[in-house]
């Protein structure tokens, strides 16, 4: 099914999904480009501002200035692929910390369940506005933390300790 634009605002483009589950983008010449991947400007501190369409070979294609001005069909099927491209759990709760030196190694309840991860260095916990937070695991996962002040007395105990 072949998705098309119509806001003014926009240049003329199509987005479908492959049958190999890839993304495919028609600009305005016609021209189908498999591999397309929607990537977000400011993912964390503004994820709603605005995202490009980049090819498989990482050049834009299109800029998107406001993603919640595209029709409806569309906005879902580049949001269903950001969802999978984005991969960050939200931690809920801090059940344990190993140790109060790094590394340590946390039990921690997200949305997507109880894991454990590995805090390298304190530098591996980033403020950001709002009380929020970004944990990046020792393997690179990143996880977050959307208002510290919502997590339970113990959970922020654990992290008043690293930050």
């Amino acid at each position: 099914m072949s998705l098309p634009t119509t806001s003014a605002a926009l240049p003329a483009f199509t987005l479908e999904r492959h049958a190999s589950g890839r993304l495919v983008y028609t600009g305005a010449d016609g021209v189908p480009r498999q591999g397309v991947t929607p990537v977000r400007a400011f993912p964390v501190s503004a994820p709603e501002a605005g995202l490009s369409l980049v090819s498989a070979e990482g050049h834009e294609l299109v800029w998107i200035d406001r993603p919640a001005d595209l029709p409806p069909p569309l906005r879902a099927l580049i949001d269903e692929e950001l969802a999978h491209r984005e991969f960050m759990p939200e931690i809920s709760r801090i059940r344990e910390v190993s140790t109060f030196s790094t590394p340590s190694t946390w039990t921690v309840e997200t949305d997507r369940g109880e894991t454990t991860l590995v805090l390298k260095v304190e530098e591996d916990i980033r403020r950001l506005p709002g009380r929020r937070l970004l944990i990046t695991s020792g393997h690179g996962i990143v996880f977050s933390v959307r208002d510290m002040g919502a997590l339970d007395r113990a959970s922020r105990k654990f992290l008043e300790r690293f930050l």
